[in-house]
């Protein structure tokens, strides 16, 4: 169950008319504190992220299940019963027996994958992958999806690393 001011920040980005993957970022971003604190573990990266968007999914976040090709076929009915699960709402109460089991299993894996490190290896591989007018697009929607604040705010920061680049 992801923690209630996760929920309120998803909500908050739906509001503020971010895409589907900004508001399940934060489930991802929950994911990988647990990692952190030691709640449980994760295989890889990629686990934590899967982690963090199929609870996106079933939280209600409309993110569409990857389309064919992209992904395992299991991999794309898993995601395609979150997202449903998620858009009715919960009609029965989640078993403890397979959470304890799954809580069980994290718990024995290593904590390394959630590090700013390996997160980090994982992004520049996934950015190396996408093409220039991918890239120049999405950050064509964040500049329009900002608002000014957060766009003074990203001015002020590219200045910074700007100047600290000449010195």
């Amino acid at each position: 169950m992801p923690e209630p001011d996760t929920l309120q920040r998803a909500r908050e980005d739906e509001r503020k008319g971010k895409s589907a993957s900004t508001q399940a970022g934060e489930f991802v971003r929950e994911e990988t504190g647990h990692i952190r604190e030691g709640k449980h573990g994760a295989r890889s990266p990629q686990q934590a992220i899967a982690i963090g968007l199929s609870k996106a999914r079933r939280a209600g976040v409309k993110l569409p299940p990857p389309s064919a090709g992209k992904t395992s076929a299991k991999t794309r009915r898993q995601a395609e019963r979150n997202y449903e699960k998620g858009q009715r709402g919960r009609s029965q109460k989640a078993s403890p027996r397979r959470g304890r089991g799954v809580r069980r299993a994290l718990k024995r894996e290593g904590r390394g994958s959630a590090s700013h490190e390996a997160l980090a290896r994982h992004a520049q591989a996934r950015a190396r992958r996408r093409g220039s007018a991918d890239r120049s697009r999405a950050a064509r929607k964040a500049a329009r999806t900002k608002g000014p604040e957060g766009r003074a705010r990203a001015a002020r920061r590219a200045a910074h690393t700007r100047w600290s680049r000449t010195r």
